[in-house]
């Protein structure tokens, strides 16, 4: 990744830590200095520069990105400041999350290609404007890969559509079982490790079941795998 994409402006940077400053007010963002929390969000960009350099020559439109359990907005609002090119839209259960988001939206001048949707993944994923349409899935501390490989499906566009997700330290390829993704249409992809964070990355090969997400707490209390 050329490193001039991810260098930003004095005034953005300063934009960056009021909303996260904020957000930590909240009390949903933990401790460190926003600048790790930053470094941390920006370690999923490989992927999705991947992707954008291989949909480029035939892609109409932007890219989008739908950041599951957004909350104190990581690294879903990095993500949209760092590639101005990719359509965002951060989903979290919460009002009062969601309040802060759409207020963190405006804070940072992004409004008209990020939104922000209340409900549950496993609702949202049926909306019909969602469904199917994000080439890239991100979360951080969603929850098991199960449940997040589960309520990602519905959302991804396809095969060459990809989940990212933000893994412990100790992570590794084994919590992925391919046999379990397969039963999503999905399959493991690379492990990096980049700015202190671990990030997996889970592709899609063909489109998942029309049942696909499960009902609301099912995907947790049921694991596919």
């Amino acid at each position: 990744m050329p490193e001039s994409r991810a260098e930003q402006s004095p005034a953005t940077d300063a934009a960056l830590d009021r909303v996260l400053m904020r957000s930590r007010e909240l009390g949903f963002l933990g401790p460190g200095p926003t600048a790790a929390h930053i470094r941390h969000a920006a370690s999923f960009l490989p992927g999705i520069d991947d992707l954008e350099s291989r949909h480029a020559p035939t892609r109409v439109g932007e890219l989008t990105l739908v950041d599951l359990g957004s909350g104190g907005g990581l690294p879903g609002l990095i993500l949209a400041v760092r590639r101005p090119s990719i359509h965002v839209v951060l989903i979290d259960a919460i009002r009062k999350r969601t309040d802060f988001l759409e207020w963190a939206v405006a804070e940072l001048g992004v409004h008209e290609r990020v939104e922000v949707r209340r409900g549950r993944a496993e609702e949202l994923a049926r909306e019909p404007d969602l469904r199917g349409s994000a080439e890239v899935v991100t979360a951080r501390s969603f929850g098991p890969p199960a449940v997040t490989a589960e309520c990602a499906a519905g959302f991804l566009s396809g095969p060459g559509a990809r989940l990212l997700v933000s893994e412990p330290p100790t992570g590794s390829e084994d919590r992925w079982p391919a046999e379990g993704l397969l039963r999503l249409g999905m399959q493991p992809g690379r492990l990096w490790y980049a700015e202190g964070a671990t990030v997996m990355a889970v592709d899609v090969i063909t489109a998942c079941a029309e049942g696909i997400p499960r009902r609301v707490g099912v995907p947790a209390r049921r694991p596919l795998f």
